[in-house]
């Protein structure tokens, strides 16, 4: 398969999941690979997407977690109940609100991971540039060496149309306590930890988030900003 900008940063999202976490939701899992190393590494994990052919490949593929068909702008999640909740290249798809959801349906401690796509260009794109053309260079290279190609199955696309600024304003406005670090291959990671009664912020390098339960459910109602209108898989 060719070299996937997103599975590239898999090892670096599974080095931020929080050390005793159980449960797990993964949004816009596509075809389930990264729910399937969220339940490797012993999470009970939920995993949506609203492309139902993509669901199917998902459960074809099995691997442990509960794929199912559903819009998470339109699902209702239940408050409290995930350790950690992922996004990878699927936030805009839907409107950039929607992170105060996911906030309300972390557990105390819980953290909320979001490997997302800005628009435009930085001049950390144009380093990216060489950088991108060598990987797809190798692994097409290694494909043909093992006599083997099959491309994967694409799940629905959308440019992103918030610029990095923008989304590092968005994100301090709605999840107070969040980080935004820009990531090569035009992606960034968004992390933010609610606030728990017997878990320090201050680990793993995040903030802690001084919101609680109530304020991430008020900023539902007012949220609204963001891109698109749907939630889809990654692209």
């Amino acid at each position: 398969m060719p070299f996937d900008h997103n599975d590239h940063y898999h090892r670096l999202l599974l080095r931020k999941l929080p050390p005793h976490g159980r449960t797990a939701l993964d949004i816009g899992c596509g075809t389930g690979r990264f729910a399937r190393l969220l339940a490797a590494r012993g999470y009970e994990v939920d995993a949506l997407d609203p492309a139902p052919d993509v669901i199917a490949a998902a459960r074809a593929a099995g691997g442990g977690p509960r794929f199912r068909t559903a819009d998470v702008t339109e699902e209702d999640l239940p408050e409290g109940r995930y350790d950690v909740i992922t996004c990878l290249a699927s936030l805009h798809h839907m409107p950039f609100g929607t992170v105060t959801r996911l906030c309300a349906a972390l557990a105390p401690g819980g953290a909320l991971l979001v490997l997302g796509c800005y628009a435009g260009t930085t001049w950390w794109d144009l380093a990216a540039a060489p950088a991108n053309a060598v990987a797809r260079v190798a692994v097409y290279a290694g494909e043909r060496l093992r006599g083997a190609h099959e491309p994967p199955l694409a799940p629905p696309v959308r440019q992103p149309d918030m610029t990095l600024p923008r989304i590092r304003a968005e994100a301090a406005r709605l999840l107070p306590g969040s980080g935004v670090r820009q990531l090569l291959f035009w992606r960034y990671l968004l992390t933010y930890q609610r606030d728990g009664s017997q878990q320090d912020g201050a680990q793993r390098g995040w903030a802690s988030a001084d919101s609680n339960r109530q304020r991430c459910t008020a900023r539902v109602t007012r949220s609204g900003g963001g891109s698109g209108s749907s939630g889809r898989s990654a692209s």
